[in-house]
């Protein structure tokens, strides 16, 4: 596949800002991948990479279409220390960067993000991409990750994003084929959710949506996003959150789901997160007051919330993102985001001792949004649909001796579904039966079954693949071909270049009526050849470069004021002396015979026996 691989002349479509006499352009397009050089080598073009990215793809989507104003933040909230509930104030200077009903930003010009006309948006049909591509024949697992790593990536993805409810008038209709077993003749489609600060008078053809969430790294998947979900999910006492029978999260009622600050799409996986770092929240709090007896249960929350959001973001950064990208460059390159090329033993003996956080890491270092407001973006978005990371079937086994508890289809643990499960299984054994299977891998025909007609209590009978597609196509997401010029990658120019896989190609083919144009950024991102010991492509892992360092870099609690003053010297401690595993070691100790010594808990653990 080409990807950095000879230089093409540009064509009348290829920005200017792409073309191969770019000196910047050249340096991508030598002739060895970054994965095939050297590890030295390999890491000083990944930081070049990201260096033109930050240069060439931030956009702001703020001014477009004559928004009105924004209301303005609340100054009266606690916000010099401490994180606020809607994500106003991290950035003092602009107080309503990044916080709740602020835009999703773009990684691409703003004239490549219009959407098609509808006729083309809709074509081919997302339901036969769907059928005919994504659906799972037989489970691919991903055997180098165990299933925590697939409900940690949705953990996270509630503390970051979210588009809100869906619209109920005009829906998108899709014409079904005869042989489609879908009922009536059309598939309809809700549409996302307009942007209400847009003009109405504007035609301004760029699409802008607003994030319902913080879009900064903060644990609102926990905490909420707005002061009515923290005051929900708080006790009241000493800081800390509530918990209710047998230590596990309040149930709502109504719903038969836990009570905590993003419980959509709920499943067995998030409940034993969002309990786990309720939990570990709580121990920060027992810690914090043992030290400053004096302090109030507002003083102690909001402490141990910047601690425990911090933990979170380093847990994904040194381990989860290491884990599903496990070659060796990545293994260096992505944990130095955190503890810089020096080294995390190197970092907690002498401290930061370069200004650099190529060399020291982010955190500590100066903010820097490079030239653009920071928010999230709609190809980041993109990018983390990996649902094929998700079974269809589960085993639950006894941590004591493997033997067999429960067997589950995906929506028996769903929903309402998810406690009582708990209930008889508990949650370490629930947490055992996680570390040893496997999530599916990220790739072509391996999309859930049952997601792919998915019954929700509170809205239409949808497929996800089918809305994954239509997503990308509605928010002006380009295709494949055109997501990589604007990433600085050569396009394919077959679908033999695209894939290696024979049978693909001719589905591919089929589908797309042999048009490598039209290829879907996501279709075209699951078919790619990856990376060796990668669990997405490298098309991917390109926003990924830009912006895991961005959301480190911009948040000015991860960076500039990341240390002792604000955190506590105990803070900073409990941070940098945990990793996942004493996480799970801390409140579940019984489950050290299957964590072992193993050196990132995402990996297969062992599996124990009587």
């Amino acid at each position: 596949m080409s990807s950095e691989e000879g230089k093409k002349p540009a064509t009348k479509d290829t920005p200017m800002s792409l073309r191969p006499q770019d000196p910047w352009t050249t340096f991508f397009n030598e002739f060895i991948p970054w994965h095939k050089l050297p590890d030295f080598l390999g890491l000083v073009r990944l930081a070049r990479i990201r260096d033109l990215l930050r240069k060439r793809n931030l956009y702001d989507t703020s001014e477009v279409a004559s928004p009105q104003a924004p209301p303005p933040a609340d100054p009266s909230v606690r916000h010099s220390d401490a994180r606020t509930p809607d994500g106003t104030f991290n950035d003092l200077d602009n107080p309503r960067m990044g916080a709740v009903g602020t835009r999703f930003g773009r990684n691409f010009p703003l004239e490549h993000c219009i959407p098609e006309p509808e006729a083309e948006m809709l074509s081919p049909s997302p339901r036969e991409v769907s059928r005919q591509l994504l659906t799972r024949q037989e489970f691919q697992p991903a055997t180098t990750l165990n299933l925590l790593a697939a409900a940690w990536i949705q953990f996270q993805v509630h503390d970051w994003f979210s588009h809100g409810k869906n619209r109920k008038e005009e829906p998108f209709r899709i014409p079904l084929e005869q042989d489609d077993p879908w009922p009536g003749e059309f598939m309809e489609i809700r549409r996302t959710a307009k942007d209400p600060t847009r003009s109405p008078h504007s035609n301004d053809p760029i699409p802008t949506f607003l994030n319902t969430e913080t879009h900064w790294w903060d644990g609102s998947q926990i905490y909420g996003s707005s002061r009515k979900i923290m005051d929900q999910v708080r006790s009241g006492v000493d800081g800390k959150l509530a918990v209710g029978d047998g230590n596990l999260l309040p149930l709502d009622p109504d719903t038969g789901v836990d009570i905590s600050g993003v419980t959509g799409n709920w499943w067995i996986g998030l409940s034993l997160l969002h309990t786990l770092f309720t939990w570990e929240h709580n121990a920060i709090c027992d810690r914090l007051k043992q030290e400053h007896p004096g302090w109030s249960d507002e003083e102690l929350f909001v402490k141990a919330r910047l601690i425990n959001a911090a933990l979170m973001a380093k847990i994904h950064t040194v381990e989860w993102t290491p884990a599903i990208l496990a070659h060796p460059i990545t293994e260096v390159g992505v944990p130095a985001n955190w503890w810089g090329l020096a080294g995390e033993e190197k970092l907690t003996n002498k401290g930061r001792f370069s200004d650099s956080d190529i060399i020291s890491g982010i955190p500590g270092s100066e903010t820097d949004h490079h030239g653009v407001p920071y928010s999230l973006t709609e190809e980041f978005v993109a990018v983390y649909r990996m649902h094929p990371l998700m079974p269809d079937e589960f085993i639950f086994r006894s941590l004591a001796d493997d033997a067999l508890l429960a067997e589950k289809t995906l929506p028996e643990v769903a929903d309402r579904h998810a406690r009582p499960l708990l209930n008889e299984v508990s949650l370490a054994n629930a947490i055992y039966s996680f570390g040893i299977a496997h999530p599916g891998a990220v790739t072509l025909h391996n999309f859930p079954r049952f997601l792919q007609q998915l019954e929700r209590e509170n809205g239409p009978t949808i497929d996800l693949a089918a809305v994954d597609i239509l997503r990308d196509r509605e928010r002006g997401v380009p295709r494949y071909n055109r997501f990589r010029r604007l990433l600085h990658l050569d396009p394919v120019d077959s679908f033999e270049e695209l894939t290696d896989n024979e049978q693909w190609r001719e589905e591919l083919r089929r589908i797309y009526d042999n048009d490598i144009n039209r290829v879907d950024v996501m279709v075209g991102m699951y078919a790619e050849p990856v990376p060796p010991g990668f669990g997405f492509s490298d098309t991917a892992f390109r926003i990924f470069i830009l912006m895991a360092s961005r959301r480190l870099k911009s948040d000015r609690f991860l960076s500039q004021d990341y240390g002792p003053e604000l955190y506590t010297q105990t803070g900073i401690d409990w941070i940098e002396g945990s990793n996942m595993s004493s996480v799970l070691l801390r409140h579940l100790p019984e489950l050290r015979p299957a964590l072992g010594d193993l050196n990132n808990a995402f990996k297969p653990w062992r599996r124990t026996s009587s």
